[in-house]
């Protein structure tokens, strides 16, 4: 998916279907990272500003409404491809939970960001991010 005959990746799936890129170690855009060099997500640009926001990290990519955010220590990036966005079908397979000391003003910030409240958890709450992608945050 998303391949273009002239690049220079592989794409290849896990028995369950899940995709992943066989990407040479000099490519520019996996600079800075490990053996994971990206977790990619289906989404809009407005969630990668929301993420990058919400965990205080660089924008380290935003090129044709895509965008990837990176730990300000190095390390896997995670980045969302943009539209088209697939439809959403229940819930999601791969998912952020966040651990806080202070779930509840963790979740009015996250909130002003743009996420919206979706459940009261036993140890803090599940939210939406703004393409409605659900994610916790819990209390540690």
């Amino acid at each position: 998916m998303g391949q273009e005959p002239a690049d220079d990746f592989v794409v290849l799936a896990d028995p369950g279907g899940n995709e992943l890129c066989v990407i040479e170690p000099d490519n520019n855009f996996l600079a800075g990272t490990g053996y994971l060099g990206e977790v990619t997500c289906d989404g809009t640009r407005d969630v990668g500003l929301f993420w990058r926001d919400a965990l205080d990290w660089p924008l380290v990519w935003d090129e044709n409404q895509e965008t990837a955010v990176q730990s300000p220590f190095g390390g896997t990036k995670v980045s969302w491809g943009g539209p088209p966005v697939e439809p959403k079908h229940g819930r999601n397979r791969q998912r952020f939970d966040l651990v806080t000391a202070d779930p509840s003003s963790e979740a009015e910030r996250l909130i002003s960001l743009g996420a919206a409240l979706l459940a009261d958890l036993v140890d803090g709450v599940e939210l939406v991010d703004p393409d409605g992608n659900e994610f916790g945050l819990h209390a540690g």
